[in-house]
């Protein structure tokens, strides 16, 4: 069960825990789970005193339905593309990232890489490939320096602001 999403029957047993007032590791020893998949659900949901089962079923069902993007539209993520149609970045980048991957190369750090290359200027800062990427900077900072040690990419200050590029 360990890397399976909450079940509805799970999420109960968290809320009749909760209520029962035991540790969030005595309601994973419960499940079968990682105290930390408890600890997360529940803060995401309300916290120890106001976790519905039902309601956080229902938002993990929402959340769930969400498609990912590889590239944010500008509307939705304020990335600039250069007047390039968005859809079309996102198919190259999709299909770059799927060569990277079939090579050998770590996912993110294919998505990162195709990311790059599909800019005008072939550099972004963290926080453009978190938006771009819509994921998380640890995320962003493990592949850039995966990237970094194949010799693919290279950091560099840039020189008008804090960030790295």
């Amino acid at each position: 069960m360990p890397g399976e999403r909450l079940t509805r029957q799970d999420r109960r047993e968290i809320a009749a825990g909760l209520r029962d007032g035991l540790t969030y590791a005595a309601v994973a020893r419960r499940l079968g789970r990682s105290t930390s998949t408890v600890t997360r659900e529940v803060m995401r949901n309300g916290g120890p005193t106001g976790y519905l089962a039902d309601q956080a079923h229902q938002a993990s069902q929402r959340r769930k339905r969400r498609a990912p993007a590889t590239v944010a539209s500008p509307a939705a993520g304020g990335v600039d593309l250069g007047g390039r149609d968005p859809r079309i970045v996102a198919e190259v980048t999709a299909r770059t990232t799927e060569l990277f991957v079939r090579t050998g190369m770590r996912p993110m750090a294919a998505r990162v890489l195709a990311a790059l290359l599909t800019t005008d200027s072939g550099s972004l800062s963290s926080a453009e490939l978190v938006r771009r990427l819509r994921v998380s900077p640890a995320a962003v900072s493990k592949a850039v320096g995966v990237l970094e040690t194949m010799g693919v990419i290279q950091r560099q200050r840039d020189p008008h602001r804090r960030a790295e590029r």
